[in-house]
């Protein structure tokens, strides 16, 4: 049986926050691909996500009932764009029926600032 060395976790200031209907593990100086925002939202914008279910400072861990009621993780944005084209077909057989279409998510790059 081999045996593993245990490996040093590093215990920084981490946050899960919830945007788009998704949920992100995030932490100082990360950046992440989110679902678009608003329109009115520009590159260099500042964003601040006030929904954190969960907030970690080393072995301080506050978890939210759902969320955690005094933090915010503020955000710049740093690219907006539309992802890649995804071809949707919708076919029945038999019947002459064929349709096809293309879709581009759009999303937002932004990049974590801070979280109080």
């Amino acid at each position: 049986m081999a045996t593993t060395k245990a490996t040093k976790i590093e215990l920084d200031l981490l946050a899960v926050v919830a945007t788009g209907g998704k949920q992100y593990l995030v932490k100082e100086g990360d950046t992440i691909k989110v679902e678009k925002i608003s329109d009115d939202l520009k590159v260099g914008d500042k964003v601040v996500f006030d929904k954190i279910l969960l907030k970690a400072n080393g072995n301080d861990v506050v978890v939210g009932t759902p969320t955690v009621a005094s933090a915010k993780v503020t955000a710049s944005v740093a690219e907006i764009g539309r992802d890649a084209k995804l071809i949707v077909i919708h076919y029945k057989q038999k019947s002459r029926y064929f349709k096809k279409a293309g879709h581009r998510q759009p999303f937002m790059k932004v990049t974590i600032d801070s979280i109080k």
